[in-house]
């Protein structure tokens, strides 16, 4: 049995195998995930589990060279905006158009769906390097 980090058997397998420029999103619970990505639904209820702990639980494992957001996070979320800069410091950011953000998920290895209800509480993880 594992003892410690992710001990969901289907994240673990997603993010051990990611590789360098791989992309994970993490959604809330009304994202629209698309019908030929991997989706690891988390979502117990409202809230549960919370967007901000699924990410810092990844963010244990997973190094993470850029996050990709959705500008309309920066107005509708800012708080989330925050949340994010403080857990993934030093990473890159870039915010594009939620639209754009939906398209660009079909190409992510998985989507990770919370039971979070936050507007914009979604994001791209890009796998980096440890070396």
């Amino acid at each position: 049995m594992k003892k410690d980090g992710i001990l969901n058997s289907d994240l673990s397998e997603v993010i051990a195998s990611l590789g360098h420029k791989d992309m994970l999103v993490v959604s809330d619970a009304g994202f629209p995930i698309p019908r030929d990505v991997r989706r690891i639904d988390l979502a117990v209820r409202q809230g549960l589990p919370g967007f901000l702990e699924m990410i810092e639980a990844i963010a244990d494992e997973l190094e993470v060279e850029k996050i990709i957001i959705a500008e309309e996070m920066l107005e509708k979320s800012p708080q989330m905006k925050e949340d994010l800069d403080e857990i993934f410091d030093g990473a890159a950011f870039k915010a594009i158009a939620h639209a754009e953000l939906k398209e660009l998920s079909k190409e992510a290895a998985a989507v990770v769906r919370t039971g979070e209800f936050t507007p914009y509480a979604n994001v791209i993880l890009v796998s980096g390097v440890v070396f």
